[in-house]
């Protein structure tokens, strides 16, 4: 958990906005280590975590979380933490000589007609069963806080061939369940492709992606490598954009700052007031 980051927007885990859908992006960067950082700031917040890793197994969240001074493993014994490990997940189907396998959440890969049905009502399901209120129950299990998603990272759908419009469906369904119903958080990674000046005019697969889930979310954070090129001291930027709706229009505000990635967490930057980079 990066408590720097946290000034910036203004959040502790004591003390979160509820019902927000926070957009992670990047462009010829990685900023992956700020899905790292909500998964921390939401355990230690002890909301229900429901995470659906499409990209990395459960190890390697696992021990960069270890750094970051929380473990999954403890979590998931708890109830806290439902894993969705979607490598292994896709492995079973694709391998799998029987047509029913452990999980159906991804049935789009014997079906892609199917959609992203399933994975929804995988969330659905697993996101319904949180509740808040106290430390334990009357039964002696743990509550929990309000319930959170994390995806990362969602553009890994549209390579497992899935429309642009079904993800975007996919998450406009988790966002009216997740934040609008339970009052609860999503988090989700999206990457774009290429250049952004070459992006002008194409419609289609990750740039088409990203502009869609800017539309709906409330907070993005869009992390990219610095204009002037490598840096040894200073890793990138990232923009930071609070979308808020005032009387019957849209209230923006952006904020840049440039960040370095430490072992055990990051620091960053004021645009302009690190001396790294001028």
């Amino acid at each position: 958990m990066y408590t720097e980051l946290n000034s910036i927007l203004n959040t502790t885990p004591d003390s979160f906005t509820q019902g927000e859908f926070i957009l992670v992006s990047d462009r010829q960067s990685d900023a992956s280590f700020l899905m790292h950082h909500f998964l921390s700031f939401y355990l230690r917040a002890r909301c229900k975590v429901c995470f659906l890793g499409l990209v990395q197994s459960f190890s390697h969240y696992n021990a960069v979380g270890q750094r970051l001074g929380v473990s999954l493993v403890q979590a998931k014994e708890k109830g806290q933490l439902i894993f969705f490990e979607g490598l292994k997940e896709s492995l079973s189907v694709l391998i799998s000589q029987e047509s029913n396998t452990k999980s159906q959440a991804i049935d789009f890969l014997r079906d892609p007609s199917v959609g992203l049905r399933s994975l929804y009502e995988f969330v659905r399901c697993t996101v319904s069963s949180s509740s808040g209120g106290g430390e334990k129950g009357a039964d002696g299990a743990e509550e929990w806080g309000p319930p959170v998603l994390l995806v990362d990272d969602l553009s890994v759908l549209l390579s497992l061939g899935v429309t642009v419009g079904t993800v975007l469906d996919f998450s406009h369904y988790c966002r009216a369940t997740v934040c609008s119903q339970l009052q609860g958080n999503m988090v989700m990674l999206t990457r774009c492709d290429g250049e952004e000046e070459a992006d002008d005019g194409d419609d289609e697969g990750s740039e088409r992606l990203h502009r869609g889930l800017t539309h709906q979310c409330s907070l993005t954070l869009h992390v990219q490598g610095l204009p002037t090129g490598y840096c040894r001291d200073i890793h990138g930027q990232v923009e930071v954009c609070w979308r808020r709706r005032q009387g019957d229009g849209q209230h923006t505000q952006k904020k840049l700052f440039q960040y370095k990635v430490h072992d055990k967490g990051a620091s960053f930057f004021a645009r302009g007031t690190s001396s790294a980079v001028l």
